[in-house]
């Protein structure tokens, strides 16, 4: 097991300060290997910034309940006072990074590199540069030289830079977090269609904001996750529409409807015709 870090005025207590734009506060680094397994949990998180990268191997963050695992090339941002619950182990061959951060405009300057705040998980390429600014962070951390605050500034900022670079340069292609969650999403939806699924709940449970999971699914799908199980219903309502006998409230309750006229108006909306006589122009229909 390997352990380095360095401390703001060698100091390991989390701090507030809003003296400065951006200040870093401390910055390390983890590597594991064999049996040894590395946990950390802060049910009131901290009351500065902290972002990890994960360079190489794994590690398992526990968000909204539920444990996602981040593999390397993939970072993770907890927000001030947000609970912290991850863990590391040394079978999965982790190396770490890690650095905490404050200041009076970090928002802004989250916000102007285009670091999503609103899911702790992204993508941002696995690169030796990051690996390289971290490093220097930690030795300025550890030997104090002249001018260290304002480097530590400029250093954190070209990882920000990099980490928008990257996502910017990946675009549209999509990286390998999002289409995972994507296809998740589209796996679930599938099998539980016709069930009353809030989007709101679903969307924590996987860790995510409403909004992060609303703007990625339709960047994927081209659609909103209720056009997506909209259509699921159609589709299956027409295929029990040309296969089965069963009545209109038959096919309403087995979709996820349990008002037969709301389904057939949906249904009218979506396909042009009433489900009834849609059934009537397809058995009316010459069988080759």
């Amino acid at each position: 097991m390997y352990i380095n870090s360095g401390y703001l005025n060698h100091s390991r207590l989390p701090f507030q300060d809003k003296s400065q734009p951006l200040i870093v506060g401390s910055c390390g680094t983890y590597r594991l290997r064999n049996k040894f397994n590395l946990p950390t949990w802060r049910p009131k998180g901290r009351i500065d910034y902290q972002l990890l990268y994960v360079a190489s191997g794994k590690a398992y963050f526990r968000l909204n309940k539920k444990v996602h695992e981040v593999t390397a090339g993939h970072m993770v941002l907890f927000l001030p006072r947000q609970e912290q619950h991850y863990e590391y182990f040394g079978k999965d061959k982790p190396e770490i990074f890690w650095v905490h951060f404050t200041g009076s405009q970090v928002k802004q300057i989250l916000r102007s590199y285009e670091i999503p705040t609103d899911t702790n998980v992204f993508f941002c390429g696995s690169s030796a540069i990051y690996t390289y600014l971290f490093k220097e962070m930690i030795q300025e951390l550890q030997t104090c030289r002249v001018g260290y605050q304002e480097l530590l500034a400029m250093y954190l900022r070209q990882i920000f830079l990099l980490v928008q670079r990257s996502r910017q340069e990946h675009r549209p292609s999509v990286n390998s977090y999002l289409q995972e969650e994507i296809e998740y999403a589209c796996k679930y939806f599938n099998e539980h269609y016709n069930e009353s699924i809030s989007i709101e709940e679903y969307a924590q449970s996987r860790g995510m904001s409403v909004s992060w999971f609303l703007r990625n699914f339709k960047l994927v799908t081209k659609q909103s996750p209720m056009q997506y199980i909209l259509a699921l219903r159609i589709n299956n309502a027409v295929n029990l529409l040309e296969t089965t006998d069963y009545n209109m409230t038959e096919i309403a309750a087995i979709i996820g409807y349990d008002n037969p006229l709301y389904f057939s108006r949906i249904f009218k909306k979506q396909k042009g015709i009433s489900p009834s006589d849609y059934r009537k122009e397809r058995t009316e229909q010459p069988r080759s």
